[in-house]
């Protein structure tokens, strides 16, 4: 399992870890390549590898799987100077070696995006889940609006964004699950030292009330807390500006505006400002934190939250053309 000393530690970078990346798994994907290939066109797929970023292209090499999720971003602070160095270290690292790029910001092993982004910096997220989330507030607007942003950002870059079932709702980690009602085995195998994982694994809101928010109408294997309401499908596809319509949007002009896989940095007047372009004009700007940012000159085409008389709020990305 995952909870363990190995896990937490540094990987080796010979391919002989104990518990993952060993050099003899790279060759059974080899034989699987043959079978992908056999597709017309050939078949793709994801590693999910907690190795060395050095060692991610071997999995994601034409020879192998051709994709391995890129993890850079699950423990980057959301900040300008941490999104750069993720995407020039991946970037640089992919076309060395021949390899696609790929982009999450969380996925079932990790806390909610929208929850990290909503918590103070410096509170213990492992402590904060044992209290049931109660030693300390999270902030629910600024939390989904700027993972919202953080997905905005990361759509716009090259290579292939995978989205954690939920983060197009901006939904919050489910914090106060029972002790009776835990399912993850991390919390007892663990002394309950560590909470688990439950709280991003809760079923989704499909509607706004009834049985289950819609999801089924048997027992959900994990409880749905009342607020999930207001977080639902059904409550979102009626407001034109809430993020499962962001993401929609967002979505659809991704497929328009394909083209090679490239950026071009562009210099801003804000350390807290990023902006690039992808070679056909399609331009993505975020402002992370601090003052508005004077939106360039160029047509929207979507953003996070409403540009107001020019200026681009915190926490908040934009697509343009120029």
């Amino acid at each position: 399992m995952r909870a363990t000393m190995e896990y937490d530690e540094p990987q080796p970078l010979d391919g002989k870890g104990i518990l993952m990346d060993r050099n003899e798994v790279l060759e059974v994907y080899k034989t699987w390549r043959t079978l992908f290939n056999s597709y017309d066109p050939p078949r793709v797929a994801v590693a999910e590898a907690n190795v060395h970023p050095s060692r991610l292209p071997l999995y994601a090499s034409e020879e192998t799987l051709g994709q391995s999720f890129d993890f850079r971003f699950i423990d980057a602070s959301f900040s300008a100077t941490d999104f750069k160095h993720c995407v020039t270290d991946s970037l640089e690292l992919a076309s060395k070696n021949k390899s696609s790029t790929t982009w999450t910001l969380g996925n079932h092993d990790q806390m909610r995006y929208a929850t990290k982004l909503g918590l103070h910096p410096v509170v213990d997220r492992q402590d904060w889940l044992l209290s049931n989330g109660t030693t300390h507030p999270v902030d629910f607007e600024i939390g989904t609006q700027c993972s919202v942003a953080a997905n905005l950002f990361i759509l716009a870059l090259p290579g292939c964004t995978y989205i954690y079932q939920g983060d197009e709702l901006g939904i919050h980690e489910v914090a106060d699950i029972p002790e009776t009602q835990i399912q993850d085995p991390i919390y007892h195998r663990n002394h309950k030292q560590a909470k688990g994982r439950d709280g991003c694994r809760v079923p989704l809101p499909w509607e706004r009330a009834g049985i289950n928010f819609g999801f089924g109408t048997g027992t959900p294997h994990l409880p749905q807390p009342e607020w999930f309401g207001s977080y639902s499908v059904q409550s979102q596809e009626l407001i034109e500006e809430s993020p499962l319509q962001i993401f929609r949007k967002a979505l659809a002009l991704r497929r328009q505006l394909q083209c090679a896989e490239e950026i071009t940095w562009h210099k801003t007047t804000s350390k807290d400002v990023l902006h690039f372009s992808r070679p056909n004009g399609w331009n993505c700007i975020t402002n992370f934190k601090g003052g508005k940012y004077t939106m360039p000159a160029g047509e929207i085409l979507i953003s996070s939250q409403p540009v107001v008389a020019g200026k681009i709020s915190a926490g908040t990305t934009v697509w343009f053309k120029d």
